[in-house]
């Protein structure tokens, strides 16, 4: 059965990503670690139920990566965003069989590629061009090589993810791929206004009682 992973808060620098969650749900979230093969560092809480929220962010210290970083976060229009505020971008959804699903989808959500840092060990489909899938509205996928869950080991700060929705105005495009992928059972999907920008939204239960980052 494949489960809600993370959900990745992107920033313009880590510390700018720790201050808006302070200030948004009430909480210090502590250092993660380095990803030397994507240049990026992140801070990490986990949400309770195996799922975790990153803060993640380029790392000024660390030689660019020749291939795109993932998430996006190379991308200019992005960037500039991130240098406003940072944001709730995109969700990794943890699977027990990464290969098969990206041979079964039936589109692209990029090449199962093998990474690990200090004992924890994954693989995770990243496209070639480091984009989010469909803006983010779709997850990026992972299969952990580690146990227990990397969550468990994570900063407890009693916020829990109570639920993760996407406001799309192609909705029903939206479920088709999620359900292509498996994915449905993990997310709400909403449908918006020809007009309006699709963007997720989670619910998530924290010290200052029930928030939401979008």
């Amino acid at each position: 059965m494949n489960q809600l992973d993370h959900i990745v808060i992107a920033a313009d620098s880590l510390q700018q990503g720790v201050d808006y969650l302070r200030a948004t749900l009430g909480v210090d979230v502590p250092k993660g670690g380095f990803h030397q093969t994507m240049g990026t560092h992140n801070h990490l809480m986990q949400l309770a139920n195996d799922a975790y929220l990153e803060v993640i962010a380029i790392d000024p210290e660390a030689r660019a990566p020749r291939h795109p970083r993932w998430f996006g976060l190379d991308n200019a229009l992005l960037r500039a965003a991130l240098k406003q505020q940072p944001r709730l971008i995109t969700w990794v959804m943890n699977t027990p069989d990464i290969r098969h699903l990206v041979a079964s989808t039936g589109f692209d959500i990029g090449t199962p590629t093998a990474l690990s840092r200090d004992n924890l060990k994954w693989e995770i489909a990243l496209p070639d061009d480091g984009r989010l899938l469909a803006g983010g509205m779709l997850p990026y996928c992972i299969q952990w090589h580690s146990s227990p869950h990397p969550s468990r080991a994570m900063a407890d700060l009693d916020c829990i993810l109570h639920a993760l929705t996407i406001y799309h105005n192609r909705p029903h495009w939206v479920a088709e791929r999620l359900d292509a992928m498996d994915a449905s059972h993990l997310v709400q999907v909403e449908a918006l206004a020809d007009d309006q920008a699709p963007y997720l939204s989670a619910m998530i239960e924290t010290p200052k009682g029930l928030l939401y980052l979008t």
